[in-house]
């Protein structure tokens, strides 16, 4: 795994802990997913490095939580696969309920990247 993108992880995993300890504002509210989704996608690209380093292909992020699974990188919980389909639906629409959900799962998805975080580091 490359330094810089676990420092990359790293920082936004920080970034969105950030926004999250923040007041509820609409703006506030609108900041976190967009970090979230930043977040997500340098944890699954995280994911591909390490496993590539190991000489296990992941070409998407499915892939790379399916393969962290298996090789115990990552504690196989649904969490993770709802945070794709919250992660695809942030990015492809927006709607204010749509937002209200997903904003209310963060502070899950935020413990799910701490715990990725401090796994790569191993």
């Amino acid at each position: 795994m490359t330094e810089e993108t676990l420092n990359s992880f790293s920082l936004s995993v920080e970034r969105l802990a950030e926004i999250l300890g923040e007041p509820r504002t609409v703006a506030n509210r609108d900041s976190a997913i967009k970090r979230f989704e930043l977040t997500f996608e340098l944890a699954w690209k995280s994911i591909k490095v390490r496993l590539g380093n190991k000489g296990v292909i992941c070409r998407s992020p499915r892939d790379s939580l399916m393969e962290a699974f298996r090789m115990d990188l990552l504690t196989d919980d649904p969490r993770w696969l709802k945070m794709i389909e919250d992660r695809n639906l942030s990015v492809h629409t927006y709607n204010e309920e749509l937002a209200e959900g997903i904003y209310g799962r963060l502070k899950d998805y935020l413990r799910l990247f701490a715990n990725l975080k401090e796994s790569l580091a191993r």
